[in-house]
């Protein structure tokens, strides 16, 4: 029986889909507002960006995207979505761990490091980091 002819993994595929997608925006904003800049290495932020679901979780774009990868598995009920789902957390973690990590690193110092010792990088922390 394929998981689309299910209601409920129908419905919590939405729910992670549209709960995700609000969490990607959040997250976008706060690279604006908190950080003055944006996501892509080209336009870095000017500050370390540490509020909002930052708080929670280090990389909440790269986990959005998963949730959404993943809902999309539940609503469509396919193996291919769900292979994809695995590549992309495969180029994603790969790509955190050799670039991103390390250029947070040498631009934000002692700040980042403080940050990531306290607020884990994919699975969110239920109470927010106040350092």
């Amino acid at each position: 029986m394929p998981l689309s002819t299910v209601p409920g993994f129908v419905l919590a595929g939405w729910i992670l889909v549209i709960g995700a997608a609000g969490i990607l925006l959040h997250a976008f904003a706060r690279f604006a507002l908190e950080g003055l800049g944006t996501p892509a290495p080209v336009a870095p932020t000017e500050k370390l960006v540490v509020g909002g679901i930052y708080r929670h979780v280090r990389n909440p774009m790269y986990v959005a995207v998963l949730s959404i990868i993943l809902g999309q598995v539940l609503i469509f009920s396919s193996w291919m979505v769900f292979v994809y789902g695995l590549i992309a957390s495969a180029a994603m973690i790969s790509f955190v761990k050799v670039y991103e990590e390390p250029t947070l690193a040498r631009r934000y110092g002692a700040e980042y490091e403080t940050y990531r010792r306290a607020v884990p990088g994919w699975l969110p922390r239920i109470t927010p980091w106040r350092g």
